[in-house]
């Protein structure tokens, strides 16, 4: 029996809807995902939640959508998470990747089969090569190994999954706050659909490190990339990178040149309107192999 720990987003919907019977659907306190949850948990009765989920017969665990390290209430744990306290506030302590492996090994040691996502949708990994009508230039491809270089270098400092680059210059990197809100940053202000999570990241703080601009605010990035890809090594089970329609609608609004994802390493939801929104404005996207030209 598996169960789906779902966070935030649009992946978790898109995991059901692919598997042949329903799930048992998990959330954690806090965190409302778009599916009904037939369990909700603290992280302070992690001990309670896995021997319930052996108790209920599960057997494999995927974790799939948007979560943020939840604060702790000392006086909420229980009897069955207090011998997992310390390695749990390590985890929160420690870079995405680091925790997820933390949190990961717990859920292991308990009996318990992390599939990751994508290995219960692989259609939603696609094939390698530019998907669009417009080609990519030499500039673009140029840019892409800066990106990579880019990716690199925040994988080892363990945090985001995401850049925009433009003519050899990076202009954002992701935060805390995720590639939506990043890209907001670069949307017209008068835009309706980025003013809000414009307004999100602003509320989460550190959305991005501006690396150029007045009073950190972003440069003119038309003609920009936008390049995601998972962190070099990094525990695939859990958090693979996500694109989907609104990142498609993200990075027309700000006038980009088009998106560039590693090939097998960036799950993308609704494909085909992806790549609709994308022509229309006449953006790439490129599924580009680790390395790639």
């Amino acid at each position: 029996m598996l169960a789906l720990i779902a966070g935030t987003g649009d992946l978790p919907p898109a995991l059901v809807a692919r598997l042949p019977t329903r799930p048992l659907i998990c959330a954690m306190d806090g965190f409302r995902p778009a599916l009904t949850p037939d369990v909700t948990f603290r992280i302070e009765q992690l001990g309670s939640f896995l021997a319930d989920l052996k108790t209920r017969g599960v057997t494999d665990v995927c974790m799939a959508g948007a979560v943020t390290r939840p604060p702790i209430d000392p006086t909420a744990i229980d009897a069955a998470t207090q011998p997992l306290v310390t390695r749990i506030m390590d985890a929160i302590g420690q870079g995405d990747d680091g925790a997820l492996r933390a949190i990961i090994a717990i859920f292991e040691e308990a009996g318990l089969s992390v599939k990751p996502a994508h290995q219960i949708a692989p259609d939603l990994l696609p094939q390698t090569g530019v998907l669009s009508r417009k080609p990519v230039t030499i500039d673009n491809r140029q840019d892409a190994v800066t990106a990579e270089h880019t990716i690199a270098e925040m994988g080892r400092a363990d945090v985001g999954q995401a850049c925009i680059v433009r003519n050899g210059r990076v202009l954002a990197r992701e935060g805390q706050a995720g590639t939506d809100a990043m890209l907001a940053r670069f949307a017209p202000s008068d835009d309706p659909l980025w003013g809000a999570v414009d307004g999100l990241g602003a509320v989460l703080g550190g959305a991005a490190e501006w690396l150029s601009g007045a009073e950190g605010e972003p440069t003119d990035a038309r003609g920009a990339i936008l390049f995601k890809a998972p962190k070099p090594g990094q525990d695939r089970r859990a958090d693979l990178p996500v694109i989907g329609p609104q990142t498609a609608q993200g990075v027309v609004a700000a006038g980009f040149a088009g998106v560039v994802i590693e090939a097998d390493g960036v799950m993308v939801l609704e494909l085909d309107a992806v790549l609709s929104i994308l022509d229309r404005a006449g953006l790439f996207l490129w599924v580009r192999p680790r390395g790639g030209a």
